[in-house]
């Protein structure tokens, strides 16, 4: 019988952003994990940090936001991680330290009964930059069910063999609209935005693409009809994990067979609410979410 609790597991980074007024706790895959449990949609964390005080403090965190801590491995030689942040009129580059404890997440027993029992896993490309916690990654997408992989490009983070790869074993996947351009370029896509994401679609027989716009709002091509959204205007406190919210936003409505354009407009919602507040992870309900984004 099985008594597993989680309808998703997100795999990959925690870490520490280091602001210049600020350390926030983050990193793609654990922002998502955390808006899912905010939206009710029960969901592990698979990661890895140090045996040390930030790692005990990340760890905190995220069993106070409701996350499941189970599934976190500590590593006795390598520390938790860390990301250089710099914001710079709302726009945000970083300096992703390496290596780190989450580089070397290790395959093992809990994670294989783990995998199979859970509905959605959802992984990001940076997670492979290092080949430990990649080859963890190659093994469990082979056994994972629904996969949803958010591509994160950050230089140098990054090869095209591993992403093409990633995209061969994904069913839904998600990237903002210069993502999108790059991919397109490597492949030999031509054609606006609609046609590279069909382009896609096709090449990796996706079942679901998501291209998030900035303030433009976003797009879905979902089993080959399309659907856009211009997003909704609000007053951005900074754009940190907006796009992870965006997700969230729209698996959580997936998940409940919501039309996608449903699907889409909360996921809008999501990350322009996430935009309006400072931080990642701060603490709302769904319907602060519809009160801020009232009126557009």
């Amino acid at each position: 019988m099985n008594h597993n609790p989680y309808t998703a597991v997100c795999f990959g980074e925690v870490l520490w952003d280091i602001l210049p007024d600020a350390r926030l706790p983050g990193g793609a895959p654990m922002n998502v994990a955390y808006h899912l449990n905010q939206l009710q949609v029960s969901t592990a964390m698979i990661s890895r940090v140090g045996r040390d005080d930030p790692g005990d403090e990340i760890l905190r965190f995220i069993a106070s936001k409701g996350v499941a801590t189970a599934f976190i491995q500590k590593d006795d030689h390598h520390p938790t991680g860390t990301v250089l942040a710099t914001v710079n009129n709302n726009d945000v580059s970083y300096e992703i330290i390496e290596p780190v404890a989450w580089d070397f997440i290790h395959n093992n027993m809990q994670l294989q009964e783990l995998l199979p029992a859970v509905h959605y896993f959802i992984f990001g490309s940076l997670g492979a930059r290092n080949e430990k916690s990649r080859q963890t990654l190659f093994e469990l997408l082979e056994i994972a069910p629904f996969k949803i992989l958010d591509i994160n490009l950050r230089k140098p983070h990054y090869e095209k063999k591993v992403l093409e790869y990633l995209m061969q074993h994904t069913d839904m996947l998600k990237l903002n609209h210069q993502e999108l351009e790059l991919i397109s370029a490597w492949f030999g896509f031509a054609g606006d935005a609609q046609e590279q994401m069909r382009a896609l679609q096709e090449k990796f027989h996706l079942d679901t693409v998501l291209v998030t716009r900035g303030d433009r709002g976003a797009a879905v091509l979902q089993n080959g009809a399309w659907y856009e959204h211009d997003g909704f205007k609000v007053k951005v406190a900074d754009t940190i994990g907006s796009g992870d919210a965006f997700l969230a936003g729209f698996l959580s409505r997936f998940i409940q067979s919501s039309p996608p354009a449903e699907s889409l407009d909360f996921a809008c919602k999501m990350g322009a609410f996430i935009a309006s507040q400072p931080g990642a992870c701060p603490s709302y309900t769904v319907a602060d979410v519809d009160k801020i984004t009232k009126g557009n």
